[in-house]
């Protein structure tokens, strides 16, 4: 089980600083979306230049022009691309060829998607490496939480291929644990922690019992 920080920031900066501070505790740093449209690939590239052992997701939630918006990211230095699992399966298809191609996984993310056990086997079959259980920041807002998607789809597929994301936190991480994911995912819980490292030692620890 892999322990993920989600950097949903905007500043380039301030992400670069927070990977630094966790790179030795996680096992996967994501660019979020948000530093993604505003900055491109830029900040995957800084990253990866500065820490090249580092495992680096780009959370690009590719929904079309697979090919292209897929080798962007692997060029920067993405070690991991996302795909909408929403999009087409030409495209799906084309994101996996292309980060196949350079020796890269592709995590399809389920948000949005209401048959996920069906959607996850789907993408699996198209050769995603990963499947994304997502509940989404606006959601979240509504008390909405990924365990429920979880717990279904654990029992559909392989666990250890499913990213589980959206409000985990130092609270409900062994909620998420117990399912046994490969991934699992927090983002604001790590840093807006008053200690980030702490918070990530703590959440590493929870992986390990």
């Amino acid at each position: 089980m892999k322990l993920q920080i989600a950097i949903d920031l905007t500043e380039m900066g301030k992400a670069l600083c927070l990977a630094e501070k966790v790179k030795d505790i996680v096992d996967i740093v994501e660019i979020g979306t948000p530093l993604i449209i505003k900055e491109g690939m830029h900040p995957v590239r800084a990253l990866k230049s500065k820490f090249p052992e580092l495992c680096v997701l780009a959370d690009t939630k590719i929904m079309d022009g697979g090919a292209i918006e897929c080798h962007d990211a692997c060029e920067a230095g993405a070690d991991i691309v996302t795909v909408l699992a929403l999009a087409d399966q030409a495209t799906i298809t084309e994101v996996v060829k292309t980060a196949h191609a350079a020796g890269k996984q592709v995590l399809a993310d389920l948000i949005g998607v209401d048959d996920l056990a069906t959607k996850a086997q789907l993408c699996l079959t198209l050769g995603v490496d990963l499947i994304g259980v997502h509940t989404g920041v606006d959601r979240q807002k509504q008390g909405g939480t990924p365990l429920k998607d979880l717990t279904l789809l654990a029992e559909k597929i392989d666990p250890s291929k499913i990213a589980v994301a959206g409000g985990v936190s130092l609270q409900t991480i062994d909620d998420y644990v117990r399912l046994k994911p490969g991934i699992i995912i927090a983002g604001s819980a790590l840093y807006n922690a008053a200690d980030i490292k702490q918070a990530a030692l703590a959440m590493k620890g929870c992986l390990r019992k």
